[in-house]
């Protein structure tokens, strides 16, 4: 069975045209579906006042960036205070230690010092108890511990 090519080709345009109107159709009944199941409840915004929440906005980015600059300056402060200290800590460590070494010094002065005195006592009381005469007479009073007082560094 042969159908002419006219025929054929009306058939073929139909059925196209067909098609489309259908699909045309469709599109048109899924819109208005969507549209009655999702309305707007709330109407958008208008531009007075998108405008006026832009500028609370702006003034708000304002303040928060005084806010940052000023805690920056704060930071530099403390920045500033912190290698003040360091300096500050060393310099001490630095004193503590030669501090440290005056006082090994000065512990070992006054203990060749004591042991002088020491020795002396007991030289004085060697003479005293020897010697013949009046023990009164013949002891010296008991020397006064003597400390010596640096002044130089």
């Amino acid at each position: 069975m042969k159908v002419d090519s006219r025929i054929r080709r009306g058939l073929v345009l139909v059925g196209v045209a067909g098609s489309l109107l259908t699909g045309a159709a469709s599109i048109r009944a899924a819109a208005q579906w969507t549209a009655a199941s999702a309305p707007l409840a709330v109407s958008p915004a208008s531009a007075e006042s998108l405008a006026t929440r832009l500028a609370d906005e702006e003034a708000r980015s304002a303040a928060l960036q005084a806010q940052i600059d000023k805690l920056r300056s704060g930071t530099s402060d403390l920045t500033v205070a912190l290698d003040a200290a360091r300096t500050q800590i060393t310099t001490d460590t630095a004193t503590a230690t030669a501090m440290r070494t005056r006082l090994a010094t000065a512990k070992a002065r006054l203990a060749a010092l004591e042991a002088s005195i020491a020795s002396a006592r007991a030289a004085v009381a060697a003479r005293g108890a020897g010697g013949g005469g009046s023990s009164a007479a013949a002891a010296p009073a008991p020397l006064a511990p003597t400390h010596e007082v640096e002044t130089g560094g």
